[in-house]
């Protein structure tokens, strides 16, 4: 038994963070790196490591790993206590990336489209896996079996939370929460009326629909309700890197705690700020008991 049943991406990543007197420059200019570090990135691996930290039981599927790299994400992931036995190794392909992060910021570079285009190289999800979550988090990256881990949901009767779908897409359509980004609206939408948008996906979907904008107000509501806003905690950040995969880890864990949306959100917002406050990625990021009194602080002040 798991609390929560990842399915997504998981990658190698080293991170270098600029130093603060330099943000990320333009073509053919310089900054100054502060400091680099090894790290995992991939929206299910982020996602993963913060609900661990939040205190649930998890497990890990997704893209297979490359050998030579793989002791660099067991490493990593191990100390969490997060179940890693469906991942696969091989001798070829894998993801892999680099960060460089400034204080508001992060440019990655990798070799996601050569992954996306090439053979398949991720596991195919196992019934009994998501049979015995109380929640999944699903990446829709992996096509019909990123499509698979939803209907099985379905047929499951298991919550789930994804990111990032076209509004019309099975995965978008039956989430119990889908957390939709600026890279999705700029890709697919982004000459169209936005609030327009968010009402295709009020309307498409049966779950919660969050539109997020960094450091502006966040939008969220569901099928037959008005569009709400959310203002993110006015923070100074460290490194931004993980912040949406760790909000939606963060949803996932105030829909199975039974939060309201509105309680869901702020907290998933407060996870989120804390590790822009640290790094890299989300392993830098404290756990429950310092995020509610984060949230406490804030709501005093």
């Amino acid at each position: 038994m798991s609390d929560v049943y990842l399915y997504g991406m998981i990658t190698p990543s080293i991170v270098h963070i600029l130093h603060h007197d330099f943000d990320f420059p333009k073509a053919n200019g310089y900054a100054e790196i502060g400091e680099t570090l090894i790290s995992v990135g991939g929206e299910a691996a982020n996602s993963a490591v913060i609900l661990a930290k939040l205190g649930l039981s998890v497990k890990l599927d997704g893209n297979w790993l490359n050998r030579r790299r793989a002791d660099h994400v067991f490493g990593l992931l191990n100390p969490f206590g997060i179940d890693l036995s469906r991942l696969n190794l091989v001798d070829s392909g894998g993801t892999d990336e680099f960060v460089i992060a400034d204080r508001i910021s992060r440019t990655v570079f990798g070799n996601y489209a050569t992954f996306h285009c090439g053979p398949r190289q991720w596991n195919e999800p196992q019934p009994n896996d998501i049979q015995a979550a109380k929640i999944v988090c699903v990446d829709p990256y992996f096509h019909d079996e990123s499509r698979r881990v939803a209907e099985l949901c379905v047929e499951l009767g298991k919550p789930y939370v994804t990111l990032d779908c076209e509004c019309d897409d099975y995965i978008a359509r039956n989430a119990a929460a889908i957390v939709i980004s600026h890279e999705l609206r700029d890709r697919v939408y982004l000459a169209q009326d936005q609030r327009k948008v968010f009402e295709r996906y009020l309307n498409s979907c049966q779950g919660l629909v969050i539109f997020t904008f960094g450091q502006e107000p966040l939008w969220y509501g569901r099928r037959g309700h008005v569009l709400r806003q959310h203002q993110p905690y006015v923070i100074e950040p460290v490194d931004t890197t993980g912040a949406g995969d760790a909000f939606r880890g963060a949803i996932a864990y105030g829909l199975l705690q039974g939060y309201a949306d509105e309680e869901t959100v702020d907290f998933a917002s407060a996870v989120a700020a804390n590790v822009c406050l640290s790094y890299p990625h989300a392993l830098g990021a404290p756990g429950l008991e310092a995020i509610l009194a984060f949230i406490a602080e804030r709501r005093t002040a």
